[in-house]
């Protein structure tokens, strides 16, 4: 039996969406940010001592874009309780290639909270 077959690891993106000029804008930066949330899961893995140890846990890290689409800061705001899927973050963070912003994109919006989590099945 496969991790993938035993583990589902859930993605999901709560963004706070703000001072957009017209609705095409909105679902530039909307469709911007899945697209963010997509490249993250793809990337996410659950670690080999937390799958050993069974631990699961939920964390929301905060990330800092530029304008390139280069994270540039990330903060884990939520711990998961476990220090092997909070360090977990850093290492995913730093495998993603993220998809440059639209235009559109505000500074506000270049900051985003992405909860993440690891569930076993």
């Amino acid at each position: 039996m496969s991790i993938k077959s035993i583990v589902s690891v859930l993605v999901a993106a709560f963004i706070a969406v703000a001072g957009f000029s017209g609705t095409a804008n909105a679902a530039d930066v909307s469709g911007w940010q899945k697209q963010v949330t997509q490249e993250i899961a793809k990337k996410q893995t659950y670690p080999r001592a937390a799958l050993r140890k069974e631990l699961e846990g939920k964390l929301t890290v905060e990330i800092k874009l530029d304008r390139d689409g280069n994270i540039v800061a990330h903060n884990i705001v939520s711990s998961s309780g476990h220090d092997v899927l909070d360090r977990e973050v850093g290492k995913i963070l730093k495998r993603v290639s993220l998809p440059t912003p639209p235009s559109a994109a505000s500074d506000a919006q270049l900051t985003m909270s992405v909860p993440l989590a690891w569930a076993l099945q």
